[in-house]
């Protein structure tokens, strides 16, 4: 089965996983009668997206090939299945076809007037904006996200996905396995490129091919190892930007860029910006979130919605109302004193990014951070060092957690201790607990009341939870 023309029926094998549950959702919206398990589906930790997924119209069950019956038209799994999962069983037996999650998304990418948002930082930012900008502007995009939504969680879905009136679906088109390369969007937009899952060049040749295979393609003019691919246009705060933009202010809790009024828009490629925050005839918006990384993304969503022809005006009261995305710096005051931060960020330079934004909350920080699977550790672990060596202040501290762990094979040859030892001589405390309640310890004990805590991870979905109880230790969250 290469397309979803005939597909009524599909079950979703790991369903809770931020990508799969996405998709899972948006075909259920389309009408598709949806199934799914998870070996996650007793975790606590899980209560939100089960309900929300039911709630959606799928249904869930365990992860033992019960789900899967001769009605079933596809199973649809992801990297991180294993042959050896009962669900994959199953639908062998049955001769049901199985297929990965990114050609279940590459099918949907093609019927529709698509914009895959790719790069090694800031995907499921820029995503968002996208969405919530085309949405202000009333052009009702569809979305499918690996993150959740604000905008969407107050209205009480789960947050990742959306189904819009339009053809527009923004995508966030992801290069931790080499799928990207499966889509054929109408547009395309690259931010960044930074050591993560993989070797550079390897990554660097799959945005070239996702840039051949779209109509139109954006990328980030900031980023030199980007400059040598053939986009159709570029958007940055330098000077080789032709969509360019100034950093005018970045504040505690916000960022102010400002653009030429007669800059890029669907019908013109050309257009730049004086730097001076003075300039008479640029637009200035307003970001309700901080760190020049922020401006950055906010440049690449008003890049690409300028291309789709939205109205600056619109844009402009639109970003002053952006609503963010879940676990992307999301700030906590409490009684204390003490500013709680919880964000995704899993490679070093969103390392470097989240801890810079926090240095203006606060001048001292105890940086909390789980590294996610052994493979990506190993392949990380001196970058790791080098970043939190560089960017630490004396002031600071930082608490690496055990790695995170999310079942399979791996070889288990390295461990969280390993990167403090590589960083060698410091002038601020680290340490590696051993479970999280000696981090609790350690983070309670190194946080001034002034403090900020900043918690770093990803895919583990009980980071959230972990985020509650270091709130809680500092009273709870305080009354606004």
């Amino acid at each position: 089965m290469s397309t979803l023309d005939d597909c009524k029926s599909m079950h979703f094998t790991g369903i809770f996983g931020s990508g799969m549950s996405a998709i899972a959702q948006y075909l259920a919206d389309t009408g598709v009668i949806v199934s799914g398990s998870d070996r996650l589906i007793g975790s606590i930790d899980s209560v939100k997206v089960k309900q929300a997924l039911i709630k959606s119209g799928c249904s869930i069950h365990p992860q033992d090939g019960s789900g899967i019956s001769a009605d079933t038209n596809a199973v649809c799994v992801s990297t991180a299945i294993e042959e050896t999962n009962p669900d994959i069983a199953a639908a062998r037996t049955l001769g049901i076809p199985i297929l990965h999650r990114s050609d279940v998304l590459a099918s949907i990418v093609k019927s529709r007037k698509s914009v895959a948002v790719a790069g090694t930082s800031g995907k499921s930012t820029v995503t968002a904006m996208i969405f919530e900008l085309l949405t202000a502007c009333g052009m009702s995009p569809s979305l499918i996200s690996g993150a959740a939504l604000r905008s969407l969680e107050q209205i009480g879905l789960l947050g990742n996905s959306f189904c819009g009136k339009s053809d527009i679906l923004i995508i966030e088109a992801d290069e931790s396995d080499g799928t990207l390369v499966k889509y054929e969007p109408y547009a395309s937009v690259i931010l960044n490129l930074s050591k993560d899952h993989k070797p550079e060049e390897e990554v660097l040749e799959m945005f070239a091919r996702l840039i051949k295979q779209s109509t139109w393609s954006a990328i980030n003019a900031d980023d030199a190892k980007l400059r040598g691919l053939g986009a159709s246009t570029t958007f940055g705060f330098c000077d080789l930007a032709e969509f360019r933009g100034a950093m005018t202010e970045i504040n505690p809790l916000s960022t102010v860029i400002t653009i030429n009024k007669t800059a890029d828009n669907a019908d013109n490629n050309a257009g730049a910006i004086d730097k001076t925050a003075n300039n008479a005839n640029a637009a200035s918006y307003k970001l309700p979130a901080p760190g020049a990384h922020n401006a950055s993304n906010l440049m690449a969503a008003l890049c690409v919605c300028r291309r789709l022809g939205c109205d600056e005006s619109c844009l402009v009261d639109a970003v002053s109302r952006y609503k963010g995305v879940d676990r992307r710096f999301s700030i906590t005051r409490t009684p204390s004193g003490v500013t709680v931060i919880d964000d995704f960020a899993h490679n070093p330079e969103k390392i470097r990014a989240a801890i810079s934004a926090a240095k203006n909350l606060s001048n001292s920080i105890t940086a909390v951070y789980q590294p996610h699977g052994f493979g990506p550790t190993r392949f990380l672990k001196n970058e790791y060092a080098s970043t939190f060596k560089e960017i630490l202040r004396p002031t600071d501290t930082l608490c690496l957690l055990p790695i995170y762990y999310a079942g399979g094979t791996a070889v288990k040859d390295i461990c969280s201790q390993d990167i403090v030892a590589l960083m060698g001589d410091i002038p601020f405390n680290a340490i590696a607990a051993d479970d999280r309640d000696q981090a609790i310890a350690a983070i309670k004990k190194s946080t001034p009341p002034s403090g900020a805590v900043l918690l770093m991870g990803a895919r583990d979905p009980s980071l959230s939870s972990f985020a509650k109880s270091i709130i809680d230790i500092f009273g709870g969250e305080r009354n606004r």
